[in-house]
């Protein structure tokens, strides 16, 4: 099938992974979006008009191809044997993975989401990017859990991101690394409160968990 015999809704994701690698050098503009078109044998005029949003639609086409490339990557239940927490972590470095040599694209995204025009779009790229996370780790809750599973996660990534994106190690270690002993030391200290609280609902939980992560000290 050609270019143009795709839906707008197909250009998007085709085109979105070529924007975001041009928009390391010439943001989220026209002119990415100009050089991702060329590269697919796309009319310019066309790739405006799936991209009618600017910036945003462009980030948001970026983010839902990485939402796509981790759903295919663990739809078939692979991380079915690992605890919960090592799910998340998972799925997380998969993402980091995916976007890693495009941190200049990323740093722009995150300033054009941070901009009071664009939060409550970009809170909805967070929570949808969560909710995938969380269904494809196995979570089935309905209850208020469900909410805040989500909307904790959401915050977590976020974070991750930030740090990701001025990250000089060699394969992102450093920011494994937090994330790392951030886990670590919420499940010593879990643990330990629970030998004072013997409470069944005072135990590990995973939201309590990602909630400390939200705002980490580094």
């Amino acid at each position: 099938m050609s270019a143009s015999d795709l839906t707008l809704d197909e250009l998007r994701g085709l085109l979105a992974p070529a924007v975001a690698d041009a928009a390391v050098f010439d943001g989220w503009t026209d002119a990415a979006l100009e050089t991702a078109a060329a590269q697919h044998g796309v009319e310019a005029s066309v790739a405006r008009l799936a991209f009618a949003g600017g910036a945003m639609d462009m980030i948001e086409a970026w983010v839902a191809s990485v939402d796509a490339a981790m759903h295919d990557a663990f739809a078939d239940g692979k991380l079915a044997e690992l605890p919960v927490r090592e799910r998340i972590r998972s799925l997380v470095a998969f993402r980091l993975a995916r976007i890693a040599g495009k941190e200049e694209a990323l740093r722009r995204a995150l300033a054009i989401m941070a901009m009071p025009q664009n939060a409550g779009r970009a809170l909805r790229l967070g929570w949808t990017s969560a909710d995938l996370m969380w269904r494809l780790a196995g979570d089935k809750s309905a209850d208020y859990n469900h909410y805040t599973k989500r909307t904790i996660l959401a915050g977590v990534y976020a974070a991750t991101l930030a740090i990701f994106a001025d990250d000089q190690s060699e394969g992102k270690a450093a920011t494994l690394a937090f994330l790392d002993r951030r886990i670590a030391g919420i499940i010593r200290f879990e643990k330990a409160k629970a030998r004072f609280v013997p409470d069944s609902g005072r135990g590990f939980s995973m939201a309590r968990f990602l909630g400390r992560l939200r705002y980490p000290a580094r």
